[in-house]
């Protein structure tokens, strides 16, 4: 192995096909309890099994709707409740993480290491618990829509 390849480890490349097929599972979660008719700035509530979790529809257009996720944990100074800005894209069947509550904006890849710790596939992990979250059961028992 010559010096040079050691200094230069082999870039990662993200697995794209991995990527879209669980966008399209996120896709096909969030559309089992997405009610129809929905407007901007309406906020509900998918209770399951193991939680509730709390929407609110921040924008929505003819193809896609930006959709904020939470789900309270209870009282806990050590843990924050996951919250999360989903981009559902009804023509293409998709459904894509593009906030969490600690990162603003998720780049396609990252350098590793880096100065606030991000994995290199750290867009596919916030994107594999956004599926984790959206699986409170294997059925969505309630939907209620709040008054707003």
């Amino acid at each position: 192995m010559s010096n040079a390849s050691s200094l230069n480890p082999k870039r990662y490349q993200p697995n794209i096909n991995r990527f879209l097929a669980l966008c399209g599972r996120n896709y096909f979660l969030i559309l089992r309890w997405l009610p129809d008719g929905v407007q901007q700035g309406e906020t509900w509530q998918v209770e399951g099994e193991h939680g509730c979790l709390f929407i609110r529809l921040l924008e929505n257009t003819r193809y896609t709707q930006l959709i904020e996720i939470s789900r309270h944990v209870g009282q806990n100074d050590y843990i924050d409740s996951p919250k999360i800005t989903v981009r559902v894209y009804h023509d293409a069947k998709l459904a894509e993480v593009l906030t969490s509550r600690q990162i603003y904006q998720l780049s396609p890849v990252y350098d590793y290491p880096n100065i606030r710790m991000h994995h290199r596939d750290e867009k596919y992990r916030v994107n594999a618990f956004l599926e984790e979250l959206l699986r409170i059961d294997n059925y969505t028992s309630a939907v209620c829509l709040a008054e707003s």
